[in-house]
């Protein structure tokens, strides 16, 4: 059996695979340990080195301080 975040990996393997210009990621390191996260989180900050837009929702505060902007959403409205 593949556990919750060998699948989550392999998502975001087959999502950067195309070498797309904007990767939209829902809470794309939620399964996975804190190790693995950092290195996910590592290789959305590559990509937006390199041109790209990265657009991810997340609860982790801590990944969310490491991001250039970050936008709130409350009771279904945008609140930068």
């Amino acid at each position: 059996a593949v556990s919750g975040g060998q699948r989550q990996r392999v998502a975001i393997a087959r999502a950067l695979a195309n070498d797309p210009d904007f990767l939209a990621a829902d809470e794309p390191t939620g399964s996975l340990d804190s190790k693995t996260a950092d290195a996910v989180f590592t290789v959305f900050e590559k990509l937006v080195d390199k041109g790209k837009t990265v657009f991810m929702a997340t609860h982790d505060r801590e990944l969310a301080s490491r991001v250039s902007r970050v936008m709130h959403i409350a009771d279904g409205k945008i609140a930068i």
